[in-house]
């Protein structure tokens, strides 16, 4: 991963903790957990969250959650922490 990515990784990861969901770096991503949700497959709702190029938008940043639906360009940190917590509250089909 390179230093831009984790550093917009741990920004988004900042923000998600104001908003009360637990989140920490993994090789893989940004992993955001919501203590307060029920989860399907475990005991919480949770997610890995990377930053990859975008094809479609020209090859910008953009943070993408572990199923790879983008979730918001990478200078938008609010944005996409608004969309993440949306997500493990109320799952992907609401969220979108």
């Amino acid at each position: 991963m390179s230093p831009d990515c984790r550093a917009r990784l741990e920004a988004l990861g900042v923000v998600l903790r104001v908003y009360g969901l637990h989140a920490s770096m993994t090789e893989d991503g940004l992993r955001v957990v919501n203590p307060q949700g029920a989860g399907c497959c475990g005991p919480h709702p949770a997610d890995v969250v990377s930053v990859r190029e975008r094809e479609d938008d020209g090859g910008r940043a953009w943070f993408f959650t572990s199923w790879r639906q983008p979730v918001a360009e990478a200078e938008r940190v609010a944005d996409a922490a608004m969309v993440v917590r949306a997500l493990l509250t109320t799952g992907p089909e609401v969220a979108r």
